[in-house]
């Protein structure tokens, strides 16, 4: 198939140079966090973290220097350890530490227990919480009354004070853990320059692009992105719109053409009336529909929530019906202590854990792995996936320029490579640099080239060792009339000619990754589906496709139309969204799990829940199976987390005091540090 395509310097197969829009996030930059609200596993709940991180890891420490002094002068469930310093005055030291714990420790779990209940959905919030507010509150009653009225109660301070520190650790981890790198929105805002070179009556003077407005005219250079959407008034140039529309080849602008705020002009100079600005822009629009994605998209309620919740209501229930039962049987302090315990036993010390610590343990092995886990919850929701989407360009290719095929005439292949080298090897272009490069891995001898001059529209000439070359289009030689045998190629061809007869054709494009087929083979060995989704043209879509082993392959598709297709294959099962680019966003978001091209935008990257760092595709099969790994870690830890309340909480309200079994108090708490410690270690036994 022939290629002609104008200017010899098209850019066929290329993203936008990351460099120009000064947001790439080189691999693993995670600057600017944002904590968000995707908390997986201990998750908010109504709770819009207001703490950030540093604030939260404040309130841990402070918590943790205020528990070493409590562990040498708290009884422990009402007894005293053999290390336990009693002296005059240790209960109001005791007291002291667990009310300066209550104020520095407590606020992030009640404020996302109103949340939860604000909502009417009680979770891992509010059952912490009440565990904190039982152990608090019944504690310094107790220590009001053995103090001033010299009656014997037991205080549960140490209880209290553990439970903070654990809760605000398993917080603190899950934070770090879940982290989300940028914000989608944000990102999209530094896609156009901060100033625009506005005309004002003869001349163009630099002016901030929040006051360009519908009519104004703008003159964007070579390499700058335009300010704004808007409608060609003169020049003429290529514009690089991939990493907006998905399609790979560069769109010839001359008078009247459109043109995308944020693409990236190519050589020429062109002179702008602004048709859009704001919200009737293009990223304008795709904000709006990113944020609507990113609100309506709906990830898995976590397990451990829907675990605390039940737990919340078992242990909250129980403890009434404690209550009214054995006030009945045997007056209401002991009903009131048997309550207060079943309580205190339904405090989720190692459920708080359970989730936390396996996050901490993933995302540790996925990042020596090469792939960044920012939300857990939809890593793991998605184990078991029907469909992967795949962008193309960037995703599946390599996104550069690279010699995809040499052929001459009774010319010798090197002398071709090293005169199209020499008459391109002072130009910054990408197209360029692609035919310089082969020849450098070839190592083969540039010359120096003279007098090198560009033919508007075409290619370029100049003179190699005293000899006129050119290096032109198709077009070009159909005009010269010169005869010529056109080369097949996918690629954009050009032709070096020395102006009587073309010498070589070569071509260049967007190569297929070399881990791409083994991906895709993997995939399907997982009985994933693979679904190829991009803004190319259905040939060159077709063509990568059926390299690759693809049969479903929608091409020619939007932003909005990648979102649809999204959903559409969300009705048939659990669904992956691949991609790199601004125009996959919106599908990023949508998608079951996303994995961003960690080459690709900061855009795709802030959408997505996890970024491959790594250059290996088939990297996304092992995030895969170590999700389904995980899955099962969480699953063992909520087993033994949780199976320790479900055995202990009815024992506590003494449900088989029948048969003369209550639940002795100091005995429950040893069990509830030993559930801690199995699953804290179950955690770190998870491997790849």
């Amino acid at each position: 198939m022939s290629h002609d395509h104008g200017d010899h310097h098209d850019m066929s197969g290329m993203k936008m140079d990351h460099g120009k829009m000064n947001h790439d996030m080189s691999g693993m930059d995670m600057s600017g966090m944002d904590m968000g609200h995707d908390m997986s596993g201990m998750d908010m709940g109504g709770m819009h973290m207001h703490m950030n991180h540093g604030d939260m890891k404040k309130r841990f420490w402070w918590s943790l220097v205020l528990l070493v002094p409590m562990l040498f002068v708290a009884p422990f469930m009402g007894v005293d350890l053999p290390f336990t310093l009693s002296f005059p005055g240790s209960n109001w030291v005791t007291a002291a530490l667990a009310t300066a714990m209550y104020l520095v420790g407590t606020k992030p779990f009640f404020s996302g227990a109103r949340g939860e209940l604000k909502e009417k959905k009680p979770a891992m919030m509010s059952l912490i919480s009440m565990g904190l507010l039982v152990t608090y509150w019944v504690s310094m009653y107790a220590f009001v009354a053995k103090t001033f009225f010299d009656v014997d109660a037991m205080d549960y301070f140490l209880e209290f004070a553990t439970l903070v520190v654990i809760m605000l650790l398993g917080h603190l981890i899950e934070m770090q853990a879940t982290m989300k790198a940028g914000n989608a929105t944000s990102e999209l805002s530094k896609l156009t320059p901060q100033t625009a070179h506005v005309k004002h009556g003869d001349s163009f003077m630099d002016m901030p692009v929040s006051s360009l407005k519908s009519g104004s005219e703008v003159q964007v250079l070579a390499g700058e992105s335009f300010p704004a959407d808007g409608t060609v008034l003169s020049g003429s140039s290529q514009v690089d719109e991939s990493l907006m529309t998905g399609e790979s080849k560069p769109v010839q602008k001359a008078e009247k053409a459109d043109v995308i705020g944020g693409t990236i002009n190519g050589d020429g100079t062109l002179v702008v009336k602004v048709t859009a600005v704001g919200g009737d822009s293009f990223i304008g629009k795709l904000k709006q529909t990113l944020n609507q994605t990113e609100s309506s998209s709906t990830k898995a309620e976590s397990l451990a929530n829907k675990v605390a919740g039940w737990l919340f209501w078992v242990g909250l229930l129980s403890a009434v019906a404690a209550l009214v039962i054995w006030t009945a049987v045997s007056g209401l302090t002991t009903a009131f202590n048997i309550a207060v315990t079943t309580l205190i036993i339904a405090c989720p010390h190692a459920l708080g854990l359970a989730i936390p610590l396996v996050i901490q343990r993933t995302k540790a092995i996925a990042a020596k792995d090469g792939i960044l886990i920012k939300k857990h919850g939809a890593v793991l929701s998605a184990k078991h996936l029907d469909y992967a989407l795949m962008d193309k360009t960037g995703t599946l290719t390599t996104g550069h320029f690279q010699v995809l095929k040499l052929a001459t005439n009774n010319y010798d292949e090197n002398q071709a490579l090293a005169t199209m080298a020499a008459l391109e090897q002072q130009s910054s272009h990408p197209l360029a640099q692609a035919i310089v490069k082969k020849a450098q891995d070839a190592k083969i001898d540039i010359p120096n080239a003279s007098n090198v001059q560009n033919i508007a529209g075409a290619g370029l000439t100049g003179q190699v060792n005293g000899q006129d070359y050119s290096i032109v289009s198709a077009r070009y030689l159909h005009e010269k009339k010169i005869n010529f045998d056109e080369l097949d190629s996918d690629g954009s061809v050009s032709y070096l000619t020395d102006g009587n007869k073309v010498l070589a054709a070569i071509a260049l494009g967007d190569a297929i990754k070399d881990s791409a087929k083994d991906f895709v083979d993997q995939l399907k060995a997982h009985h994933i589906t693979p679904v190829l989704i991009t803004g190319d043209g259905q040939s060159t879509a077709e063509k990568v496709a059926h390299e690759l082993g693809i049969t479903d392959v929608h091409a020619g598709v939007s932003p909005q139309d990648k979102i649809d297709w999204v959903k559409k294959y969300q009705e048939k099962g659990k669904t992956m969204m691949i991609g790199d680019g601004i125009n996959d966003s919106p599908a990023l978001a949508q998608a079951d799990l996303s994995v961003a091209i960690g080459a690709g935008t900061a855009v795709a990257q802030a959408s997505a829940d996890a970024v491959l760092i790594s250059q290996s595709l088939p990297k996304i099969i092992d995030l895969i199976d170590l999700a389904h790994h995980a899955n099962q870690k969480e699953l063992q830890n909520l087993w033994w987390g949780a199976g320790y309340n479900i055995l202990a909480i009815p024992t506590a309200a003494g449900l088989f005091a029948f048969a003369g079994i209550m639940l002795n108090p100091m005995i429950g708490a040893v069990v509830m540090s030993l559930s801690t410690v199995v699953v804290a270690f179950n955690a770190i036994l998870l491997r790849k």
